[in-house]
Formats: structure tokens, C-alpha cells, sequence
């Protein structure tokens, strides 16, 4: 959570996905009073979104002009209803495709005929929405494509019950409060490091010195010796490292697996406005352009098009602690392509995006720009994982496996694995996160009490 102008912009996790009892980032949240009021309801704890939370929302048009409600609500229906016939290859030996993305278009052109009443124009404004509906499901992948999307393996994701909330205080209120409850000088930040040196044995300093099977490394010189260390790091770190931050290499069973799973960028892009454009109960402004479809491919030119990918703006609540700020998401190559452009470029991108779709040529320019890159951070390359075409929920448990691989070894759990992309059924998400570690946490705590 960074300060900004007015409020807080929620660099990286924005919600608590559904909010409910078997969350345990909504746990600790609650038992800290670190929600709002709302969160507490019950309805709110038992209601089933599906990982697609309904905000009041108005949709805009490439053409300028709002989408009819109606059309843009039954192609949303139609989308979601295929997403959710997605779960039917869960454990099939012969899905009928390889990725989520291809087995949509087949069933939506399936249905092309039939659709919108066989009215032309409202047939491609259909097509036009389901679409973007696809960006969008990009953005929650953290995918550039759902073509790149395992469909097999799609339905092993939980979603919580819950409607999903934010933190009044910022996300980081959360680890402000559990880092209090630490000895101070527990936690070393700014402290990156180079190489795990394991399967060694490095002799400790002192009278009572030791050996040690690991080493830490850090970049400034310091190094840690340790029985035991839990990885955290991002699988697109992983992707990218493994091979020298690690010594001796990872097994090669479990480098294929993190070759195997899918890790992708989803960014934001705040706006701040001296006045709202927009009307104060609306909570979304979804952007949807009017000559695409999901059966035609998506233009390859990055630097013409990229803005073409952001999905919309969600308007940041309440407007009292925020000020009037939109938050744009986009996902995927064109995601990592606006990391490249300068503060100035995207702001007059979005600027223009703005005044395309209300049909305003005149709407003011947002008074300042915020936004993330987290694929040029070097120790994240991303966002968050995915499983893709080729790979399965085996290769998440793969990854999660503690080394040496054999529990017989004299010095057993030597690396632990833990990070959202360990977690076999809430990967991607904070309440993944924190359970794996957890994991990680009670085999050690089983292993000392042995």
C-alpha cells in the first residue's frame, strides 16, 4: 500500500477474495479491526460470487457512447455460464481442448446463430462484450491469454464465499500488525539475496560453532547459515533464477515443473480527478470496443494498441478517504509494454481512452498518474501463477515439495517451498499465500518435535 495524494493505492493485492470464515486473511483481518463494518455482515460472509464480484457498474462503448445494460448483461450471463461449464473437464482424460481460451471461442461460435436474436448489430455487440469479458478474465489469471490457460486443470481453483472487501487502512495493515508481534530485529528487509548454498556443510563462527547444510547469500556480502529455510520467492523469479540461485540446481523434476507452470502480469493504473465524471453509485466503468470479437485475433501491435487490453476502472471507495481516483487493470504482454513507456505517455494514453469512450472530448485530464510494473521488478517478473497448457495441479505440489527429496536424509528439510504458487487450489492469492506458509511452518514445527 503506497500513499498517495488523497488515500491509499493498493499496489499489489487489492481485495480480501471472498471475505468468510475459511479465509484466513479475513480471519486475522477481523480478529485485528482491520475491516469496515460491512465485511462483518453476514450476508455479505455467505454470499457466492464466484471470484466475479457484481459492482454497480456503467459499461462504455469504443464508439462513445454507454452500452445498452441488457446487452451487455445477458453476453456477461453467457460468458460466465460457459466459464462455469469449465469445471465439467476437471480430471478428464480427453478435454475438449487444451486451454480454456479455445474451448470458449468453440462454444461461443457455436452459438453465433442464435445469439442476440440473430440481429446483426447486436450479435456484434455481443461478441464485442464477450470479448472483453475475456480480458477480464485475463486480468484474474494473470495471463496474457486463456489460450494459455490449462482447461483440465481450470476447475481445481476454490472460490470463497464472500463479497469481496478491501482494507480501509491499506492491505499492508495486515503485515504492519503480525510484524509487530515479532522481536524486533526478527525481520531483515532490503536484504536481497544471491545464491542458497545447500546440501553443504558450512562451519558456524564461536566456541559452540557448528555445521550448517545451507548458506544464504545476500548481494552485499552477508551471508546466514541455517538448518532450515522457507523460499518465498515468486515463481516468475523462479523462472528466471532457479539455475544459479540455487546451489546445487534444483532436481530436475521440480525445475520442470516451474518451467511447466504459467506466471503472468496483471497492473494497475491509477487516476487521480480534481471532480468525478462519473455518477457517484457507480463502482465500475467497464470499457468495451465495439469491432472486436473473441473469434478474430487481437492485433499484434503492441505500441498501437496496447490500451486496447485494460479492462476498465474500478472506482476507488469511499471517495472521502480516496478522493476521486479510478484504478485500471490490464493484463498480459500489452501489460508489460506500457512498464516500458514513460509517466507522461500513459497518462495522455488514458486521457484519450477517457475522452474516446464518454464521448467527451473535453473531459479534464486526471491530475496525476500512479501505476505498477511488476514485471520489470526484478524479483517478481510478474504477478501471480497459473497453470498452463501442459501443465497440472501435480506440478503446484511438485513445486510445494520440501528438498532433499528424500525424507530419510540426515538433514531433511533443508529448502521449504511456500508462496502463492504452492497452493494446489487458491493459487494466486493472498489467502493461498498465507496458508502455504503456514504448511511450511507446522512441517517444521512436526519435524523439531520429532
Amino acid at each position: 500500500s503506497l500513499p498517495t495524494a488523497s488515500g491509499l493505492a493498493e499496489m499489489g493485492a487489492h481485495w480480501i477474495h471472498g471475505p468468510s470464515p475459511g479465509n484466513p486473511v479475513f480471519r486475522l483481518a477481523s480478529q485485528y479491526g482491520l475491516l469496515g463494518p460491512e465485511a462483518a455482515l453476514e450476508e455479505n460472509q455467505q454470499a457466492e460470487a464466484g471470484g466475479h464480484p457484481a459492482l454497480p457498474s456503467v459499461t462504455y462503448g469504443s464508439s462513445g457512447r454507454v452500452l445498452s445494460p441488457k446487452a451487455v448483461s445477458e453476453a456477461r450471463n453467457l460468458f460466465y455460464a460457459l466459464l462455469a461449464s469449465t469445471r465439467a473437464f476437471q480430471g478428464s482424460k480427453e478435454p475438449p481442448a487444451p486451454s480454456v481460451g479455445e474451448y470458449l471461442r468453440a462454444e461461443i461460435a457455436r452459438r453465433v446463430p442464435t445469439m442476440a436474436g440473430g440481429v446483426e448489430d447486436a450479435r456484434r455487440l455481443q461478441l464485442a462484450v464477450l470479448a472483453a469479458c475475456l480480458k477480464l478474465e485475463c486480468c484474474i489469471s494473470g495471463t496474457h491469454s486463456m489460450d494459455l490457460v490449462a482447461l483440465e486443470p481450470f476447475g481445481e481453483y476454490v472460490s470463497l464465499p464472500g463479497l469481496d472487501c478491501t482494507f480501509p487502512g491499506g492491505y499492508s495493515s495486515l503485515s504492519e500488525r503480525l510484524l509487530s508481534a515479532l522481536p524486533e530485529g526478527t525481520v531483515l528487509l532490503n536484504k536481497a539475496v544471491r545464491t542458497i548454498r545447500w546440501r553443504g556443510s558450512f562451519r558456524g563462527e564461536g566456541d559452540d560453532a557448528r555445521d550448517f547444510p545451507v548458506r544464504v547469500e545476500c548481494e552485499d556480502g552477508d551471508a546466514f547459515l541455517a538448518d532450515h529455510v522457507i523460499v518465498t520467492v515468486p515463481l516468475g523469479f523462479l523462472k528466471e533464477r532457479h539455475q544459479e540461485f540455487f546451489q546445487p540446481p534444483l532436481p530436475e523434476r521440480k525445475a520442470e515443473a516451474i518451467r511447466r507452470l504459467g506466471f503472468g502480469t496483471n497492473n494497475k493504473i491509477f487516476l487521480e480527478f480534481e471532480q468525478p465524471f462519473w455518477e457517484p453509485h457507480q463502482q465500475l466503468l467497464e470499457v468495451v470496443w465495439e469491432d472486436e470479437s473473441p473469434l478474430e485475433e487481437p492485433s499484434a501491435d503492441l505500441e498501437a494498441n496496447w490500451f486496447k487490453k485494460l479492462i476498465g476502472f474500478v472506482v476507488l471507495q469511499p471517495p472521502e478517504q480516496h478522493g476521486h481516483v479510478l484504478c485500471g487493470f490490464i493484463a498480459g504482454r500489452e501489460s508489460e509494454h506500457m512498464e516500458t513507456l514513460s509517466d507522461a505517455e500513459v497518462l495522455s494514453t488514458m486521457t484519450r481512452l477517457l475522452r474516446t469512450v464518454t464521448g467527451n472530448p473535453s473531459l479534464p485530464a486526471p491530475r496525476s498518474m500512479l501505476r505498477s510494473r511488476w514485471h520489470s521488478a526484478p524479483y517478481t517478473r510478474g504477478s501471480y501463477s497459473y497453470v498452463a497448457v501442459g501443465g497440472s495441479g501435480d506440478d503446484i505440489d511438485v513445486l510445494a515439495q520440501p528438498l532433499p527429496e528424500d525424507p530419510q536424509d540426515a538433514r531433511p528439510l533443508q529448502l521449504l517451498f511456500a508462496g502463492e504458487a504452492t497452493h494446489r487450489t487458491f493459487y494466486s492469492t493472498t489467502h493461498g499465500a498465507l496458508l502455504s506458509g503456514w504448511r511450511e511452518a507446522e512441517r517444521l514445527i512436526q519435524h523439531l518435535r520429532a
